[in-house]
């Protein structure tokens, strides 16, 4: 991000106002502008790749987290049915 923009005057004062917003809005566009040129973008294989991972990282721990609750849950009822015998 750049620096505050100065007064055209030259007294290193930022602008206020209407102006000094508009000029600020300006030279973020600028800004974002040049960063977008730099972003490497991904080809599709490398999307379809990441996608695929992510897709089977979901349900591999949506998985270990139904075996997870199931274990615990019977756990808690176990504990549960003891205590109420007594």
């Amino acid at each position: 991000m750049a620096a505050v923009t100065t007064a055209a005057n030259g007294d290193n004062q930022p602008q206020t106002g209407v102006s000094g917003w508009i000029e600020q809005v300006k030279e973020y566009i600028s800004d974002l502008k040049a960063e977008m040129r730099r972003v490497s973008w991904p080809n599709k294989a490398q999307v379809q790749a990441t996608t695929a991972v992510v897709i089977a990282a979901v349900f591999l721990f949506a998985a270990y987290f139904a075996v997870v609750d199931l274990l615990l849950g019977r756990a808690i009822n176990q504990i549960f049915q003891t205590l109420a015998r007594k």
